[in-house]
C-alpha cells in the first residue's frame, strides 16, 4: 500500500513539472505572439511616418522653390538699392532653419518607435528558463 501513495506522489510531481514547463512553453508562446503585434504595428507607424515626411518635403520643397524665388524677387523689387544676392541669403537662411526643424519633428518620430518591453520581457522570461531559481 504504501508503494501506491509513493507512486502517486511522483505521478503528481511530474505532473506538476510538466505542467510549469508547459505554461513556460505558453508564456513564451505568447511573448513571441506580443512582439510580432508590436513590430506590425511598429512597421505601420514607420511605413506611415515615412510616407507623410516624403510627401510632405517633396510639396514643402517644390512649393517653396517657387514662392523663394518670387519672394526674392518682390524684396529686391521693394529695395532697389541692395543687390540681390543679400535676398537670397536671408531667404536661404531662413529656409535652412525651417527644414532643420522638419528634419529634427521627423527623426524624432522615427526614434519613437520600439519594442523594447516585450522584448526586454521575453529575455527576463529565458533567463528564468535558463537560470532557474535555487533553493537557499
Amino acid at each position: 500500500m504504501a508503494v501506491n501513495l509513493q507512486e502517486s506522489s511522483e505521478q503528481s510531481l511530474t505532473s506538476i513539472v510538466s505542467g510549469i514547463i508547459g505554461d513556460f512553453q505558453e508564456l513564451v508562446k505568447q511573448q513571441m505572439d506580443l512582439i510580432k503585434t508590436e513590430v506590425a504595428a511598429d512597421v505601420r507607424k514607420t511605413k506611415e511616418a515615412a510616407v507623410a515626411l516624403v510627401f510632405g518635403a517633396l510639396a514643402l520643397f517644390l512649393g517653396c522653390g517657387i514662392l523663394l524665388v518670387a519672394l526674392v524677387q518682390l524684396l529686391g523689387w521693394l529695395v532697389p538699392s541692395c543687390p540681390l544676392w543679400v535676398f537670397y541669403l536671408a531667404v536661404g537662411g531662413a529656409v535652412a532653419v525651417i527644414g532643420g526643424a522638419l528634419t529634427f519633428l521627423g527623426w524624432s518620430r522615427f526614434q519613437s518607435v520600439s519594442a523594447d518591453q516585450s522584448v526586454q520581457a521575453l529575455q527576463e522570461n529565458l533567463e528564468w528558463k535558463t537560470k532557474p531559481l535555487r533553493p537557499k
